[in-house]
C-alpha cells in the first residue's frame, strides 16, 4: 500500500508540474469579443466558459488540446503546444445572435436573409448596458416600433403596461417563447391608456435574466402563427447556458425635480401640494404631509441564472429567478387628484427551461415558470360630501387600488427526426393569469363611518390550453434549398370574473341592508352627511351616497362570468429557394372558433439578392384577430372622473341585452391586410435593414365613448365594446449598424433606429348612431396616439479592455390628445370646432438622453452605472381637463423624469 500511494503521488506531482495556465481571448471574424465561448481541454470535463470580454483562462498541459465551441459558430480544435497565451477567431457558421426561430420554419435563415423584416435583440448584451428593469422598458429602447407607455389613474393598466408594435393594438401582436403561444393577461385596458379596449400579453412577467434574446417579427403573420399577429410576433428564445452562473444587482432611483409651473399648485395646512419636498402618505389619509424628499420611485432588482448538464449528450436544465422591489413615484397635480405617478410593485419570478436527449433524435423538452406582483397605485383623490365620510377621512383621500398578479406557465413537448429526415414537435402549453384587486385607504360611503378602509374587490382570471403538432423537413436537393412545415392546433380559453366581498359593491341603506330592486322605498339609501344634513347637488337636489369600495368598485356577483371556447387550425408553409438568390415563401392557415365561426388567411413573401451584399424582400398578407372572451364578456359598474368630477359609468358586456338595446350588435373578428417592401445590406462591418409597411384593419374592435343612460338605475352612462372601426396604417422601419474596432483592445459602434408612422381612421362603423358618441373626436385621439408619428434613436457605443461606455439619444414625436373640455357644451367655446382646438392637448417632440459606464473589476464582476434621462426631460405641461389629473397624460416618453442606477453584474 505504502508503494502505491508513492506511486499516485509521483503521478500528481508529474501532472502538476506538465500542467500549464493557457489564457487568450476568443472573437468573431469581425474582431468582436466572444461572450460564453466553451474553452474544454479535449477527452476531459476540464473547461471554463470566455467572460464579458471573450477572455478565458484554464489550467492544462502543455501537450493538450483545446476545443473552442459555440453554438452556431465553427469549432475549433487547437494543440497547445507548450504556449501559454492562444488568442481564437471562431469561424462564422451560422451565428446564434443570427439564427431565427420565428418567420422562418426553415433551419437555414438567419434575420438578414429571410423574406420579411426580423429584429434579434441579444438581451445579455442590452441589460449590461442599459438601466431599465423591465423587458417593456428594455425594448421601447431596443426595437424601432416598439411602443409601451407606463399608466396613472387608468385602474389594472397602472399595474400591467399596455405595449405595441407599429402603433396597433396591444392584443394585435403575438408573443411567442421558444416558439410557443404565450397567454394573454386577464386584464382589459380601459380609461385613457393607449390601447384602450384590448387585452394585452404582459411581457413583464417574464424575467429578462432567463432571455437569450428576442426576435422580433415586423409582419403580419397571421396565416403563419394564427389570431392577434396582425402587427407582428415577438418570440422570446430562453437561455440554455450550462455551469456557468450569472445575474446582476441593480439598485435606481428618480429624480422628483420636475421642471413645471407651480403658480397652478393649491395650498391646504401642509402646504404647496406635490412640488420638491412633498409626498403622500399612503398609511392613511393622503394627504400631502412636508417631509423633504428629492428622489423618489428607488428600486431594487436581483437576478441569478443558473444551468446545469443533463446527461452526457447535450442535455440541460437552466433555472432564473428574480427579485424586484419598486417603491411609487409622485408627480404634480392639479386639486381634483394628490395621487398622480408610477405604481409600485414587488415581485417575484422563477422560470426554467429544460431539455433532454432521450436518443440520437429526439429529445424531450420543458420550459415556464411562476411570476408573482404585488402591485399598488394611486386612484383619484375624493372630496365630494357624497363620497367622503369625514369621522374617517376629514380632509377627502385617496384611495388605493392595489393588486396581487400572479402568472403561471408550462410548457413540455417532444422533438424528433424520422429517418426520412422529417422533424416532428408535439407539445402542450398551458397558461394562467389570475388578477386580484385589494382597494386600500378606501371607504363605502352608504356605510357612513362604519365602513371599512380596505376591501377585497374580486378579479378576473384567463386560461389558455394549446396543443401543438408540427412537421416540417428540409430539402437541400431540390432546386436550390426547399423547406416544407405542416401543423394544426387546438386551443381552449377560459375568462372568469370573480366578486369581491360584499363591502365592496354593494350599497347600503341606513338600516345597513344592501339595497335592491325589493326595497321598498328609494328614500332608505343614505342622503346625509355626518352631520346629519342632507347632501345637495349645484341645483338643490339631494344626492345619495354611492355605494362599493372607493376607488374601484368591486365586482359583484351579478359581473360574474365563466366563459370558455376552443378553436381548431391547420396550416401549410413552404419556402423555396428557387434559385441562389431568389427566395419565395407561402404559407395557407385555417381556424375555426366555437363561438364565431371560421377563416382562411394567406401569405406571399419574396427575397431577391440583388448583390453578395444586398436582398430586397417583401411581403403581401391577410389576417385576422379574434375578439378576445374579455371583450365579448367584461362588464362593471365604476366612476370615472370627467374633469375632476366623479360620474357612474356601466361598461355593459357585449353579449347583454343592455348592449343590443343601444343598437349595438355582437363582435366578430378584425380583418387585416398586410404588405410590405424592404432591404437588407451588409458592407463588412455596416449592416442596413429598411423596410415600409402598409396595414389595413377593417372592423377594429374599439371602447366606444358615453352614451347617456337615464333608464339604468345607478349609473349616469354607459359604454360597449363593438368593431368600431377601420384603420390604415402606413409606415417605415430604419436601423442601421456600424462597429470598428480601434485597436486590437478597443472598439467603437454606432446604431441608428428610426420608426415612422401614420395612422388614419378610414372609417367609423357607428351605423344609425351619433358619430360623436359613438367613437367622437377624443376616442379617435387615444386610438391615433397609439401609433406616433416617429420615433428616432441614435446609440454610441466604445469598448477597451476593462471599460466600456454607451450613449443614447432618442427622440420621441409629436403626440396630441384631447381632454375633458369634448365633454363640455360646445357653445361655452364658439362652436365645435373650437371646443375640439380648445381641447386639444399637444406634446411636442422631445429627445432623451441615457448615458452608461461599465467597469470591468475582475474576471467575473462587472459595474455598471448610469442615467435613463439624464437631463430630465418631462413632456408639456398642460391645463387641468387632463385625463389622468396630472400635469401630462402617459405619452411614450413616459412622465419619471431622470433616473439613476447602478448595476453589479457577476458571471461565475
Amino acid at each position: 500500500m505504502k508503494h502505491i500511494f508513492s506511486l499516485l503521488l509521483t503521478v500528481v506531482s508529474m501532472n502538476l508540474c506538465l500542467a500549464q495556465n493557457v489564457s487568450g481571448t476568443v472573437r468573431d471574424s469581425e474582431g468582436n469579443p466572444m461572450t460564453g465561448v466553451n474553452v474544454i481541454e479535449k477527452g476531459t470535463t476540464n473547461g471554463v466558459q470566455t467572460d464579458f470580454e471573450g477572455q478565458y483562462s484554464i489550467a492544462v498541459s502543455g501537450s493538450a488540446t483545446l476545443v473552442f465551441s459555440y453554438v452556431g459558430s465553427n469549432t475549433q480544435e487547437i494543440p497547445i503546444n507548450n504556449r501559454s497565451i492562444i488568442d481564437v477567431t471562431l469561424a462564422d457558421g451560422v451565428s446564434l445572435a443570427e439564427v431565427v426561430l420565428v418567420g422562418s420554419r426553415s433551419p437555414k435563415r438567419t434575420s438578414l436573409d429571410t423574406a420579411v423584416a426580423i429584429d434579434i435583440i441579444d438581451v445579455s448584451e442590452v441589460t449590461s448596458q442599459l438601466g431599465k428593469v423591465e423587458i417593456n422598458e428594455l425594448l421601447q429602447y431596443a426595437a424601432p416600433s416598439f411602443n409601451a407607455n407606463k399608466q396613472s389613474g387608468s385602474d389594472g393598466a397602472d399595474h400591467i403596461d399596455p405595449a405595441s408594435l407599429r402603433g396597433l393594438g396591444p392584443d394585435q401582436t403575438l408573443v411567442l417563447i421558444n416558439g410557443k403561444r404565450r397567454h394573454q393577461s386577464s386584464l382589459i385596458n380601459l380609461f385613457g391608456t393607449r390601447g384602450r379596449g384590448n387585452t394585452g400579453t404582459d411581457l413583464n412577467a417574464i424575467p429578462a435574466a432567463s432571455i437569450k434574446r428576442i426576435e422580433i417579427l415586423r409582419d403580419g403573420a397571421a396565416a403563419q402563427y394564427g389570431s392577434d399577429a396582425i402587427a407582428g410576433v415577438i418570440n422570446i428564445v430562453l437561455k440554455d447556458d450550462v455551469n456557468v452562473a450569472t445575474g446582476s444587482i441593480n439598485y435606481g432611483f428618480y429624480s422628483t425635480n420636475a421642471d413645471v409651473d407651480t403658480s397652478a399648485f393649491q395650498e391646504d395646512d401642509y402646504g404647496l401640494w406635490n412640488t420638491d419636498g412633498f409626498y403622500l402618505d399612503t398609511e392613511k389619509d393622503g394627504n400631502v404631509i412636508g417631509k423633504d424628499k428629492n428622489f423618489d420611485g428607488g428600486s431594487i432588482k436581483v437576478t441569478a441564472n443558473y444551468g446545469v448538464k443533463v446527461g452526457n449528450n447535450g442535455g440541460f436544465a437552466n433555472f432564473t429567478t428574480e427579485y424586484l422591489s419598486k417603491n411609487h413615484t409622485l408627480r404634480p397635480t392639479f386639486d381634483f387628484r394628490k395621487g398622480f405617478g408610477e405604481a409600485a410593485i414587488d415581485g417575484f419570478n422563477f422560470f426554467g427551461n429544460f431539455a433532454v436527449p432521450v436518443s440520437d433524435n429526439t429529445e424531450i423538452y420543458a420550459f415556464g415558470g411562476r411570476n408573482y406582483r404585488d402591485t399598488d397605485a394611486y386612484a383619484f383623490t375624493r372630496n365630494g360630501a357624497e363620497r367622503v365620510v369625514e369621522s374617517i377621512y376629514p380632509n377627502g383621500f385617496t384611495p388605493r387600488i392595489t393588486s396581487i398578479i400572479v402568472d403561471n406557465s408550462v410548457v413540455a413537448g417532444v422533438r424528433t427526426e424520422t429517418s426520412g429526415g422529417w422533424k416532428v414537435d408535439i407539445s402542450n402549453t398551458y397558461g394562467l393569469n389570475k388578477f386580484h384587486y385589494y382597494i386600500k385607504g378606501t371607504l363605502n360611503a352608504s356605510l357612513v363611518d362604519v365602513s371599512p378602509t380596505d376591501f377585497d374587490a374580486g378579479g378576473h382570471s384567463l386560461s389558455q390550453n394549446t396543443v401543438n403538432f408540427d412537421i416540417s423537413k428540409y430539402y437541400d436537393g431540390v432546386l436550390s434549398g426547399m423547406n416544407l412545415a405542416f401543423g394544426a392546433e387546438y386551443r381552449t380559453e377560459n375568462f372568469i370574473i370573480f366578486a369581491g366581498e360584499e363591502g365592496s359593491w354593494a350599497t347600503y341603506d341606513i338600516n345597513g341592508v344592501p339595497f335592491n330592486a325589493n326595497t321598498p322605498d328609494s328614500s332608505t339609501v343614505n342622503y346625509m352627511d355626518a352631520n346629519g344634513n342632507l347632501i345637495l347637488d349645484d341645483d338643490g337636489n339631494a344626492i345619495p351616497r354611492p355605494g362599493g369600495s372607493q376607488g374601484f368598485p368591486g365586482y359583484a356577483p351579478t359581473n360574474e362570468v365563466d366563459r370558455s371556447r376552443s378553436n381548431i387550425s391547420l396550416y401549410a408553409d413552404g419556402e423555396f429557394d428557387l434559385t441562389d438568390r431568389f427566395l419565395v415563401s407561402l404559407a395557407a392557415r385555417f381556424e375555426d372558433y366555437s363561438d364565431f365561426g371560421s377563416t382562411i388567411n394567406g401569405k406571399l413573401a419574396a427575397r431577391f439578392k440583388a448583390t453578395d451584399k444586398i436582398n430586397i424582400r417583401g411581403s403581401v398578407s391577410t389576417g385576422f384577430r379574434a375578439p378576445s372572451l374579455a371583450q365579448i364578456y367584461y362588464n362593471l359598474r365604476f366612476t370615472n372622473f370627467i374633469g375632476g368630477v366623479a360620474s357612474d359609468q356601466l361598461l355593459s358586456p357585449n353579449n347583454s341585452p343592455v348592449t343590443a338595446s343601444f343598437g349595438i350588435g355582437p363582435l366578430y373578428e378584425e380583418k387585416a391586410f398586410n404588405a410590405a417592401l424592404g432591404f437588407t445590406a451588409k458592407f463588412g462591418q455596416f449592416s442596413a435593414t429598411i423596410d415600409g409597411y402598409y396595414i389595413h384593419v377593417k372592423d377594429r374592435i374599439v371602447l366606444t365613448g358615453t352614451f347617456d343612460a337615464p333608464d339604468i338605475e345607478g349609473v349616469d352612462s354607459a359604454q360597449f365594446f363593438t368593431n368600431g372601426v377601420d384603420t390604415k396604417t402606413t409606415g417605415l422601419d430604419v436601423i442601421l449598424t456600424w462597429k470598428t474596432n480601434i485597436s486590437e483592445d478597443s472598439s467603437f459602434g454606432a446604431t441608428f433606429l428610426g420608426n415612422f408612422n401614420d395612422m388614419k381612421i378610414d372609417n367609423v362603423l357607428n351605423g344609425g348612431l351619433n358619430e360623436q358618441t359613438f367613437f367622437g373626436e377624443r376616442d379617435k385621439a387615444f386610438l391615433l396616439a397609439s401609433a406616433p408619428d416617429s420615433k428616432l434613436s441614435l446609440s454610441f457605443t466604445y469598448d477597451k479592455n476593462w471599460f466600456d461606455a454607451g450613449l443614447t439619444f432618442t427622440r420621441f414625436s409629436e403626440v396630441k390628445l384631447l381632454d375633458f373640455q369634448t365633454f363640455e357644451d360646445p357653445a361655452d367655446y364658439g362652436g365645435f370646432a373650437q371646443q375640439i382646438a380648445a381641447a386639444t392637448d399637444t406634446y411636442g417632440a422631445k429627445m432623451v438622453t441615457d448615458i452608461n459606464f461599465g467597469f470591468k473589476l475582475s474576471e467575473s464582476l462587472k459595474l455598471n452605472v448610469g442615467s435613463n434621462n439624464l437631463f430630465n426631460i418631462y413632456p408639456d405641461q398642460q391645463d387641468d381637463w387632463t385625463e389622468g389629473g396630472g400635469y401630462w397624460d402617459a405619452v411614450q416618453m413616459g412622465f419619471g423624469g431622470a433616473y439613476f442606477y447602478a448595476k453589479m453584474n457577476y458571471r461565475f
